[in-house]
């Protein structure tokens, strides 16, 4: 996890505010998981307008810790390509902690490629700097 306890904390206001947001724009998805009743984990794809980089979206994914290890984030990330490549969508770009090895391995194995690191970008809890893997997939 590269965030503290309650930060990037949505309630379910926000949530709702999202899923409007998303669901009105041609360049964003929001996707939700759900077991048994309970949000197992969510994922979002959000584009901008913008003609220079209409052609692309940022994915994000949360699974909580739970339900780790059943496939909801990989099967996320397997319905938000779909949907990209179904609506012309050429490059999505995520960002994702060094530390994260499985997500990396994932995303690698989904077409992925690391473009970059942000060296020392984040500064968690154990006072240690972390990695920021920037990683990108393109279908032409």
């Amino acid at each position: 996890m590269d965030r503290e306890k309650g930060e990037a904390y949505i309630d379910e206001a926000g949530f709702k505010h999202l899923i409007k947001e998303d669901t009105e724009s041609p360049q964003n998805l929001f996707l939700v998981c759900e077991v048994k009743d309970r949000i197992a984990g969510f994922s979002r794809c959000e584009g901008k307008p913008l003609k220079r980089i209409a052609h692309k979206v940022e994915f994000g994914v949360c699974v909580l810790q739970e339900f780790w290890g059943y496939g909801i984030g990989k099967n996320l990330l397997r319905e938000s390509i779909r949907w990209a490549d179904a609506n012309e969508i050429k490059k999505i770009t995520l960002n994702v902690l060094e530390t994260n090895e499985k997500a990396i391995t994932l995303y690698k194995n989904n077409g992925f490629e690391v473009e970059g690191v942000l060296k020392k970008d984040k500064l968690l809890s154990d006072g240690r700097y972390y990695d920021t893997v920037v990683m990108g997939r393109f279908h032409p």
